[in-house]
């Protein structure tokens, strides 16, 4: 399959999807704040350093998709959440940035994807009254796109992170079945997640850990600032978190979530870039942590040895959780193989 992204990022979907065997046609990443030297903001720099072969389109307004008519099975994009988001000014439409998503479907209705992936911050449901996504889902309707949207937390599937966000999948068809078949499961099968059990109020700012009962992790993380905070834990006992997270609640598999684990004593097994600290004491997180929160490759956003840390914490803050988009992958795939049985 061939997929296009724009605000692209640091390409979350290309970590993602590169175990399908996808080719990505080009992306589109531009933003305003870039090095006047070269031209490129540091995501920029990152997809030419990673992925030198595949054209980078910069600004998206510029991008004419009639060029691409018929040869993008795929189009994803994470416009930016700012002006939809709860701590922003709520413009939604009106803002500048949230009308990179009217660009959005311009480009899909000129494109003509198979397949599109949306996402944003959950608080686009709610942007003026709900009014701004019941126009851009409208508007898809038009198009004569079939869709279907969920709310998924990246915590549900292996990185020690509460991520909440909208992604809204569409298929050519028209038919709102195929995106269904994506994004939703039957009961019985893996990754469908019991309700668990209620939240408590008694966290840290910046880290939450807590045991969850029925479907989902055993432990839950919250890492929106930056920093973490200890919980209790002994002066003496330095530690580490770890997460492992549950199969329909039945207990939990092998694989750990590695970016934060969690041990007694002395660190055993940790390695050096996790994160140890003692009772009461709070430190900011490293970047590969960053990255292990978001499901990338160690050391991803390390671009050159002088790479700065806040570049690289920003460009992860705005990327999508890689194991989320990675699953969504899966699906698409698999559902892509029923819509050809049917002629689509």
């Amino acid at each position: 399959m061939n997929y296009a992204t724009v605000c692209s990022g640091i390409e979350a979907p290309t970590v993602a999807w590169h175990g399908l065997g996808w080719n990505p046609v080009f992306f589109s990443q531009f933003d305003p704040e870039h090095d006047y030297n070269t031209g490129l903001d540091f995501p920029s720099k990152l997809l030419q350093h990673r992925y030198p072969h595949v054209p980078n389109l910069g600004d998206m307004n510029l991008i004419n998709g009639n060029d691409y008519a018929g040869t993008i099975d795929i189009l994803c994009g994470g416009t930016p959440c700012q002006s939809f988001s709860v701590a922003g000014l709520r413009a939604g439409l009106a803002d500048p940035r949230g009308n990179l998503t009217l660009i959005f479907l311009r480009l899909v209705d000129r494109i003509r994807p198979k397949w599109f992936l949306w996402e944003n911050v959950p608080g686009v449901l709610s942007s003026n009254k709900g009014r701004d996504f019941g126009s851009l889902i409208g508007a898809l309707a038009k198009l004569g796109y079939g869709f279907t949207y969920r709310v998924l937390d990246a915590q549900f599937f292996g990185v020690p992170q509460r991520r909440r966000r909208v992604f809204l999948v569409g298929h050519h068809s028209g038919r709102w079945e195929y995106p269904a078949a994506v994004l939703f499961e039957p009961e019985s099968v893996y990754r469908y997640f019991g309700k668990g059990g209620k939240t408590g109020e008694d966290v840290t700012g910046t880290l939450a850990a807590r045991t969850r009962g029925g479907g989902g992790l055993g432990t839950d993380f919250e890492c929106d600032g930056g920093l973490i905070m200890s919980t209790g834990l002994a002066d003496s006992q330095p530690a580490i978190f770890q997460t492992r997270f549950a199969r329909n609640g039945r207990g939990a598999p092998d694989n750990i979530a590695s970016a934060l684990t969690y041990q007694s004593g002395r660190t055993g097994k940790g390695d050096s870039q996790q994160c140890v600290f003692t009772n009461r004491a709070v430190r900011r997180i490293t970047p590969i942590e960053c990255e292990r929160l978001q499901g990338f490759p160690d050391n991803y956003t390390l671009i050159h040895p002088r790479t700065s840390d806040s570049k690289r914490y920003k460009a992860l803050g705005n990327s999508m959780a890689v194991p989320v988009i990675e699953w969504i992958g899966q699906r698409i795939a698999k559902v892509q193989k029923i819509a050809e049985f049917n002629g689509f």
